[in-house]
């Protein structure tokens, strides 16, 4: 949207705000606003979600989980992704005015994307996140955003959202009253860059504060967060919104204020502006009293009417844009593909012993196809998520494929999570049927691991599981015995795992052919994964988390120190690495070379290499570039750079990537970004660069020295 255009909203925007009385004013501040007719405001409700779709408001394409979006490692197939979701935003939207529902999810505000960091496995709400790199993160966040909001010069789309602002990521079970304390290192390293990206280049126009509080401060009303950083240091100019209920956590749960009143107080005075919730419905009453200027509320106000009017919600129904888009423009044929593409280029080949994948159906008489998640839908969906039109579980993916050539048994093999199938059973009431399954096929696919009833947000889950987090990473339930007893039958066994986070693979690892990490892999999930298991499509998904080896390696839940956590500063070996992925075919990187050697502020490092594509299927392969600095207690080598390319046989291609110098950065401990004087390795390759992925690929990054020869500060706080 042109800048000029933003500020005639803004202009509009407060010549409305200046018609209101006080009571007006307020109605507007909580998400369901209320209709001012002789204004010709109509009521709206700014509750939306668009996590991995349009969710919760009837029929949409139900794409992949966002996590296995992540791991795609893809800023293209995102945005593109994106762009379908805000058109089926437009069709929903304009089919839902026409009948006069103005309902809570039917509104062009999206509460998405979530960009918190993913640094525990256990938390149970990391599969709606893009994974535990902040550099990652930030560019699916900004390419996200960008899809949704769109290209128009004079509208939005729809509005975006950036949450949960800032330090969020479990456990669950506290959020209401956890602080999580943090070093300002840590702050700005690791917790903050995907939202700084997602405001500074994406320009988004919502940032939904978090439950928690950090470092003493309920988020929802923290100067440090909402006034110092992101108005002052961002220049945030768009609206924040509080969690759901959030305000009243401040005083009931962190205890910081006294009454409803004085944390409606404390939340406006401090930089939100949209309650989620009913509690600035006080703000008439805080104004009154003074403990709240009323140039603030206009200003909040202000800020509302702006959004609504870059979405084109005052406008005339001649004139309202994208009305183009109706609802022939929702779940369509197109749509679908674009569904069914996007989840292949999700999965992760963990391991392919022996080439036992693809398979090959002209080989094959029966196929056993076993586990909980082989015939659920729920393990296809992920949270937050919408209702497609048809589901494909990963058996119905199987036995379409298949057809009539290649029989295919089936047995459900335990509960997702209990012991047995049947309250009447002495318990692991289907192992029988398991082990007929196995005698009879030539080939097993084991289909274990998760859903978001077990994983999830506090409240949403409904099992001995805690609050939604994972006590640990083991298989639940009866589900490893399962894979024992599938494995002792000595045929070959594929596991696929449908889950959001990692699990402890490591038996798994050892007694397992082949291992493919599905995640949540939306509607179209079932067609994918038979595409892949039978080499219609070649895997190219890598790793966004770490798959470590056991929850006992892992520091505290509770601490939020960035020590030991995630491939950027763990010490152990990982089981599987993040950015690590295996395809059917084979590349070869060659030619790599860098535009310099040493590096200061304000300058650039491009880098070029040759991909190739040297084996027999095409594939797709992404170009990944990391940076460590050689200095006591630096990060290990970080992600800095990454493009995805495809390739037919034979195929190359030169693949070139700009480092900016903030890529060389390191916060200090007052946060601000520094380019230290040393020396520097740059990886460039196909993973990252450490023991255990070379030892699983058999492959190494190139490496680079690069010195920089004095320190200077790339980027200084402008408040501390």
């Amino acid at each position: 949207m042109k800048a000029e255009k933003e500020r005639e909203y803004r202009k509009r925007a407060e010549e409305l705000m200046k018609e209101m009385t006080l009571e007006e004013k307020v109605s507007q501040i909580v998400y369901t606003a209320a209709q001012i007719p002789r204004l010709g405001i109509k009521a709206y409700n700014w509750w939306n979600e668009a996590l991995h779709g349009v969710a919760r408001a009837g029929v949409s394409t139900v794409f992949p989980q966002a996590i296995g979006m992540a791991a795609m490692f893809d800023e293209e197939q995102i945005a593109e992704v994106a762009e379908v979701i805000s058109t089926e935003a437009r069709a929903k939207f304009s089919m839902q005015q026409q009948y006069g529902d103005y309902d809570i999810y039917k509104g062009l505000t999206f509460w998405a994307p979530n960009v918190n960091i993913f640094r525990d496995p256990r938390w149970g709400r990391g599969h709606e996140t893009f994974g535990e790199d902040p550099y990652l993160t930030s560019r699916l966040g900004v390419r996200f955003i960008e899809g949704m909001q769109g290209e128009d010069d004079n509208y939005l789309k729809t509005a975006a959202c950036a949450k949960h602002f800032a330090v969020h990521s479990g456990p669950e079970s506290k959020r209401h009253f956890f602080d999580a304390k943090v070093s300002t290192q840590d702050l700005f390293e690791t917790y903050l860059p995907a939202f700084e990206s997602c405001v500074r280049e994406a320009k988004v126009e919502a940032v939904m504060g978090a439950y928690n509080r950090t470092n003493g401060e309920p988020c929802c009303a923290s100067e440090t967060l909402l006034q110092d950083i992101l108005r002052g240091e961002w220049g945030f100019q768009g609206h924040v919104v509080s969690d759901c209920w959030a305000i009243k956590d401040i005083h009931e749960n962190h205890q910081v204020t006294n009454s409803a009143l004085e944390s409606a107080a404390l939340a406006m005075n401090n930089g939100c502006d949209l309650n989620c919730g009913s509690l600035f419905l006080y703000m008439q009453e805080a104004v009154e009293r003074g403990m709240v200027k009323e140039e603030r509320l206009n200003e909040a106000v202000v800020n509302l009417l702006t959004t609504r009017l870059k979405l084109g919600l005052f406008e005339e129904p001649d004139k309202q844009p994208f009305k183009e888009i109706t609802y022939k423009d929702n779940d369509t044929a197109e749509h679908r593909k674009l569904n069914e593409q996007t989840a292949e280029k999700t999965f992760v080949l963990l391991k392919n012993e022996g080439e036992l994948l693809p398979l090959d159906k002209k080989k094959i008489h029966n196929i056993g196809v076993i586990g909980p998640n082989a015939d659920s839908r729920r393990a296809l969906e992920g949270n937050y998520e919408g209702t497609a039109s048809r589901y494909v579980t990963i058996l119905e993916g199987i036995e379409d494929y298949v057809g009539d050539e290649v029989r295919v048994l089936y047995s459900e093999g335990c509960h997702l999570y209990k012991k047995k199938m049947t309250n009447l059973s002495q318990g692991n009431d289907r192992i029988a049927e398991v082990r007929a399954v196995c005698d009879m096929s030539d080939v097993v696919i084991a289909c274990l691991g998760l859903d978001a009833d077990l994983e999830g947000e506090e409240g949403d889950t409904g099992n001995e599981f805690s609050s939604g987090d994972k006590p640990n990473l083991s298989l639940p339930g009866m589900q490893q015995e399962l894979l024992e007893v599938i494995c002792e039958s000595k045929k070959p066994v594929i596991l696929v795992l449908l889950s959001g986070s990692a699990l402890d693979l490591r038996w798994a690892n050892e007694h397992v052919s082949a291992i493919v990490e599905g995640w949540y892999p939306g509607a179209q999930g079932g067609n994918a994964m038979a595409r892949l298991l039978f080499g219609e499509c070649c895997p190219e998904g890598k790793l966004p988390i770490t798959f470590y080896r056991t929850s006992e390696e892992l520091p505290d839940f509770d601490d939020y120190s960035m020590k030991g956590r995630t491939y950027r500063y763990m010490k152990q070996e990982a089981l599987y690495p993040f950015g690590y992925g295996l395809s059917y075919t084979k590349f070869s990187l060659t030619e790599p070379v860098i535009t310099r050697t040493k590096i200061k502020k304000g300058e650039n490092i491009e880098i070029e290499a040759k991909l190739t594509n040297v084996g027999s299927v095409a594939g797709a392969e992404t170009l990944q570039v990391y940076v460590g600095a050689k200095r006591e207690d630096a990060p290990n080598p970080q992600l800095k750079g990454l493009k995805k390319v495809f390739l037919l046989p034979g195929e190359s291609k030169t693949v070139r990537v700009c480092l900016e110098d903030k890529a060389f950065g390191l916060r200090d401990e007052k946060g601000d970004l520094m380019l230290y004087q040393g020396e520097f390795s740059l990886y460039v390759g196909t993973q990252q660069p450490d023991a255990r992925s070379e030892k699983l690929t058999g492959k190494k990054p190139f490496c680079f020295e690069v010195t920089a020869e004095k320190t200077e500060c790339i980027a200084e706080r402008k408040c501390k």
